[in-house]
C-alpha cells in the first residue's frame, strides 16, 4: 500500500463519500489526504469523511489521470485477457484490492458479433449487500472495460447469491490484506 499524500484541491472537485455514496462537493484550496490512490481513482480524507474522487477528476489533485494503454486486436474482437485487465483496475474505496481479486467477480462472458457488436457480460457481488458505493463501484467497473477495444456495450450485474466471503479472495488479496 503507497504512503498517504496531503494535497491542496486545485480546484473544486466531485466526489462521493465512502461507504454511503453521498455526492459531495470539495472546495477548491481544501487539504485532503490520499489514503488510496488505485485503478486510476483517488480515496481521499476530507474533513473527518473518506470520500472517492474519479480518475477524471485527478488534476483537482494535482495528479494525472491513468491512460489505459491497450492494443487493438485486428480481427475486431475482444481479447478476453485485456477486459480482465481492466477489471483488476477497478477497486473498492476502502480496500487495497481489486474487484478481482476481491473475489468480486463471479462472471465473465464476452460475446463477439451479436447484433448489439461485441457484448461483455459481467455478473459481480459486493462485499457487503448494503453497500452505497456499489452503483459507484458497478458504474467505474462498466467504465473501464467499455475502454478495451472492440467493446460496444457491457452489462453488470449485481446479484448476492451465493453471498461474498473470505474464502473468496485470492491468496495475493489475503496476503495484501494481512490475512495469510
Amino acid at each position: 500500500m503507497q504512503e498517504r499524500e496531503v494535497v491542496l484541491t486545485k480546484r473544486e472537485v466531485e466526489a462521493r463519500l465512502v461507504p454511503v455514496g453521498t455526492e459531495i462537493m470539495i472546495p477548491a484550496d481544501t487539504f485532503v489526504t490520499i489514503t488510496q490512490s488505485l485503478g486510476g481513482t483517488f480515496t481521499v480524507a476530507v474533513n473527518g469523511n473518506l470520500a472517492r474522487i474519479e480518475g477524471h477528476n485527478a488534476d483537482a489533485l494535482g495528479k494525472k489521470p491513468l491512460e489505459s494503454s491497450f492494443e487493438t486486436p485486428e480481427d475486431g474482437t475482444i481479447n478476453e485477457n485485456q477486459v480482465w485487465e481492466a477489471m483488476r483496475n477497478c477497486y473498492d474505496p476502502e480496500i487495497p484490492v481489486n474487484v478481482v481479486d476481491l473475489g468480486l467477480i463471479y462472471e465473465c462472458r464476452i460475446e463477439n458479433g451479436t447484433p448489439d457488436g461485441n457484448h461483455v457480460f459481467i455478473l459481480m457481488t459486493l462485499t457487503a449487500a448494503g453497500c452505497g458505493m456499489g452503483p459507484v463501484i458497478t458504474d467505474d467497473l462498466k467504465t473501464k472495460v467499455e475502454h478495451v477495444p472492440n467493446v460496444d456495450k457491457v452489462t453488470v450485474e449485481l446479484t448476492f447469491d451465493p453471498p461474498w466471503n473470505n474464502d473468496m479472495l485470492t491468496d495475493e488479496a489475503k496476503l495484501e490484506l494481512g490475512m495469510l
